[in-house]
């Protein structure tokens, strides 16, 4: 029992500090017999506040792990914001040439089923709004909303 107590005891141990009659400061566990000395507090410079206790190495590992994985997720979410910006650019690049396309000439050629046929002036009405609806989906500025955090 008396071992269980000593690491208290150790933190309630008192420190003196007294000055000799050559001026120079001592500092000891005991009051010295004979001498004016004054007790010092003592810091040990460890928290006794569980606020302010450090973490221990699993927590801190745990910590380093969460925060890794932010990191990773965040790269990942830049990485495909950037692929589907740059899918932006290139559907709106195809639909504004396929329109210019559409726009300059009076009759379009096709391929269907292999075989080789115009498209009819309503056909290419069509197109020219499929191809107008997918520019101003991916031309103008992005409208997705972001995913909240």
């Amino acid at each position: 029992m008396l071992m269980a107590a000593a690491p208290g005891l150790a933190d309630a141990a008192s420190v003196y500090k007294w000055t000799d009659e050559n001026g120079v400061t001592h500092f000891g566990d005991r009051q010295p017999t004979g001498k004016n000395s004054e007790q010092v507090n003592v810091r040990s410079g460890t928290s006794r506040n569980s606020d302010n206790q450090r973490q221990s190495p699993q927590e801190q590992l745990n910590e380093l792990e969460e925060q890794q994985q932010a990191q990773q997720q965040r790269r990942e979410e830049s990485a495909a914001e950037e692929a589907r910006r740059k899918q932006r650019e290139a559907n709106c690049t195809t639909a504004q040439s396929n329109l210019r396309t559409i726009s300059s000439n009076a009759r379009i050629r096709v391929e269907d089923n292999g075989e080789q046929r115009y498209l009819s002036p309503e056909e290419i009405d069509e197109q020219r709004r499929r191809f107008e609806e997918i520019a101003d989906e991916n031309c103008g500025p992005d409208t997705a909303v972001p995913e909240q955090r």
